[in-house]
C-alpha cells in the first residue's frame, strides 16, 4: 500500500509540473493537482445530491421528504432524510442541472439493478445531443457487474462494495445537465453526488466527451469501431473495453488505430497488440500460476477478468482502461479509433474473432460535436 501511495504522489507531482507550466498567470481554480493545491483561488466550491438537488449555498440537508424519512423519524429534518433517489422503469431523472461556467469535479454514485439498463448522459451549454452517452458501468470501467472488481486510477476508481467514482475533469461555460435514464423494468435505486466548483473556464479548454458501442457477435475480418464520426480539434484520452470471448485460446493479437486528420487506408498511430496497447504483455499472464493477472494503475489496467464456473458463466470475459492522461492522442479535424480482434489458428496463423466486444471512448473537443449513433436497443445491450 504505501508503494502506491509514494507512486501516487510522484505521479501527482509529475501532472503539476506539466500543469503550471501551462496556466495562465490568473489562475482560477479549475486546474487543481498535487503541485499547487496550495495556491487560493476565488472559485466557488458546490455539490449536488439527493440532500441538496440545486446545489445551492446553505441549502443541504433540508428535506422532509424522501428514502431516509421513515429511519429519520425520531430525529427529523437535518437527519438525512433524502440520501437517495428512485428512478422508475421508463424514466428519466435529471441529476443535475448546473448554470455555469465552472466545471464538473467528481462525481460519486452507486446504482442499484442491472448496470446496462441504466443511462448516464451529460449536455454541455444547452445542447440537444449528449456528449456524453453510456450504461453507467461501462462509463466506469466496469460492464461485467457478476462480479466486483476493484479499480483504482486517477481517472475513475471503483470502491468497496459497488461505489463508481469518476475524476475527469469536466469544463462547461454555460450550463451543465446530468441524467440517468431507466430503460429496465424495475425500478432503481440511487445514491450520487457531483462536486463541482464555479470558476472562469479558459479559452482552450476543451469539452468532455464519452461514447458507448458495442458489438456481438464482430463479423469475421472485420476491425473493432471504438469511435468514429468524430469532427473537430480535440484530443482523445482514454478507452474502456469490455471484452467477452467467444473462442478458446487467447484473444488479443489484435492492433489498436487512430486515424487522425484525413488518415486513410492506414493510421497515425498503430499499436502492436491488444495488451500492448492496455500496457501489460504477454498474455497479461501470471507466469506462476498460469493464470490472467488482474491489475489497476494509475494509467491502465485489466480490472476484470470472469473465468468460466463450469456451468453458466462459460465464457471468459475482460475489462480493460487506458487513460491516455500524459499521451493524448491530438486531433485538429478528425479522429476514428479502432481494434483488431486476433487469436490463432494452426501453423501459426492468426484467427479473426467475433468476440463480443463493447467500448467507451473518451475524449475532449470544441464543441459542436457530431451527434451520436443511438444507443442499442435493450436486447442488444443486455450482458448474456
Amino acid at each position: 500500500m504505501r508503494f502506491w501511495f509514494v507512486i501516487a504522489l510522484i505521479v501527482l507531482t509529475s501532472l503539476a509540473v506539466v500543469t503550471s507550466a501551462q496556466e495562465k498567470p490568473n489562475f482560477d481554480g479549475l486546474h487543481l493537482s498535487l503541485g499547487n493545491l496550495s495556491r487560493l483561488s476565488h472559485a466557488q466550491t458546490r455539490s449536488i445530491s439527493a440532500e441538496n438537488f440545486t446545489g445551492e449555498k446553505g441549502k443541504g440537508g433540508m428535506a422532509i421528504e424522501g428514502t431516509g424519512k421513515n429511519a429519520a423519524r425520531d430525529l427529523g429534518q437535518g437527519w438525512k432524510v433524502s440520501p437517495s433517489i428512485h428512478i422508475e422503469p421508463k424514466q428519466v431523472f435529471t441529476l443535475a442541472e448546473i448554470q455555469g461556467p465552472g466545471a464538473i469535479q467528481h462525481i460519486w454514485m452507486t446504482p442499484t439493478g442491472d448496470w446496462r439498463f441504466s443511462i448516464l448522459r451529460i449536455y454541455w451549454d444547452g445542447e440537444t445531443e449528449p456528449s456524453v452517452q453510456a450504461p453507467v458501468g461501462d462509463f466506469f470501467a466496469s460492464a461485467w457487474q457478476q462480479k466486483f472488481s476493484p479499480l483504482s486510477s486517477l481517472a475513475v476508481c471503483v470502491n468497496p462494495g459497488s461505489a463508481f467514482n469518476c475524476y475527469w475533469e469536466m469544463p462547461f461555460r454555460k450550463s451543465c445537465k446530468i441524467t440517468m435514464e431507466n430503460i429496465n423494468t424495475q425500478r432503481m435505486t440511487l445514491y450520487y453526488q457531483v462536486d463541482y466548483t464555479l470558476t472562469q473556464v479558459p479559452e482552450d479548454v476543451g469539452y468532455f466527451h464519452a461514447r458507448f458501442n458495442r458489438v456481438n457477435p464482430l463479423p469475421s475480418k472485420t476491425d473493432y469501431v471504438i469511435l468514429d464520426g468524430v469532427k473537430g480539434w480535440g484530443h482523445y484520452v482514454g478507452t474502456y473495453l469490455a471484452w467477452g470471448v467467444n473462442n478458446t485460446g487467447w484473444w488479443g493479437e489484435g492492433e489498436i488505430k487512430f486515424f487522425i486528420d484525413g488518415d486513410d487506408k492506414f493510421p497515425t498511430v498503430c499499436g502492436t497488440g491488444t495488451e500492448d496497447y492496455f500496457c501489460g504483455s504477454y498474455n497479461f499472464e501470471n507466469r506462476e500460476t498460469k493464470q490472467y493477472q488482474e491489475f489497476t494503475t494509475p494509467y491502465s489496467g485489466l480490472s476484470q477478468v470472469i473465468r468460466p464456473d463450469g456451468v453458466y458463466n462459460s465464457q471468459q470475459r475482460f475489462g480493460l482502461y487506458r487513460w491516455h492522461i500524459v499521451d493524448p492522442i491530438r486531433f485538429e479535424k478528425d479522429l476514428r479509433v479502432t481494434i483488431q480482434a486476433l487469436g490463432w489458428r494452426s501453423d501459426g496463423r492468426y484467427l479473426p474473432l467475433r468476440d463480443d466486444i463493447a467500448s467507451v471512448a473518451y475524449w475532449y473537443q470544441a464543441e459542436p460535436h457530431t451527434p451520436f449513433p443511438k444507443l442499442p436497443e435493450k436486447d442488444d445491450l443486455e450482458i448474456r
